[in-house]
């Protein structure tokens, strides 16, 4: 009797060391894939909001850190668009013509339209009320903020930055996934990186680059 309870004993236990051993593996994995996927969207929006600052700096020769004025620019104004009607031939570059001749003479056209901007930079069906939205979060809103800075050479650069934190970007996975997103943030900290994603910077010109390029 004792033998066999000693077996069933060990039975669970074996069951249950197995069952910790494949947790502590599948744990980082799962933890992995949620996080990739969050990243994946949460980098295209934060690329479209780059597309939405750089259209506004064409026209603007500024960024904004207000979302209702970028949203308000994106939705009502509109970009100049060079309209291009016929090319030089072969035949008119080897006679010396020059773009300049051809317009004056008429043989081709160029003229500037205006373009809505939404539906140049994003397409008319594009959510543009969502674009501050960081996906995953209910609602939660991306920071947005815009400055001028000063290169190393003194130059006087308009930026600004877009960002969203690890915390934010993946919230509802701290009961499951609390330790790894803990320990996603050391790393960061420890690299002397932002814990999240972010694109542009108010602290530097760097061409308005995504942390994760």
């Amino acid at each position: 009797m004792k033998k066999t309870l000693l077996q069933v004993v060990l039975i669970i236990l074996a069951i249950v060391l197995t069952y910790l051993i494949y947790d502590t593996v599948r744990r980082p994995i799962d933890f992995k894939k949620e996080k990739d996927k969050r990243y994946a969207a949460v980098v295209d929006k934060l690329k479209d909001i780059r597309k939405a600052e750089l259209a506004y700096k064409d026209v603007n020769n500024k960024f904004t850190g207000s979302w209702d004025t970028l949203l308000t620019f994106v939705k009502h104004d509109s970009l100049p668009l060079v309209r291009k009607i016929g090319s030089l031939t072969d035949s008119m570059i080897d006679a010396g013509w020059t773009e300049d001749k051809a317009l004056r003479e008429g043989k081709i056209i160029r003229d500037t339209v205006k373009v809505a901007v939404l539906d140049s930079v994003f397409g008319k069906s594009y959510p543009i009320d969502k674009l501050p939205i960081i996906p995953y979060t209910n609602g939660k809103k991306f920071f947005l903020g815009a400055t001028r800075v000063k290169t190393g050479s003194g130059v006087d650069v308009a930026v600004f930055e877009a960002r969203a934190h690890n915390n934010i970007i993946l919230n509802q996975l701290e009961k499951e996934y609390g330790q790894e997103i803990i320990n996603l943030n050391e790393k960061s900290r420890v690299d002397g990186k932002y814990p999240g994603l972010k694109v542009g910077s108010l602290t530097e010109a760097n061409n308005n680059a995504g942390n994760w390029e």
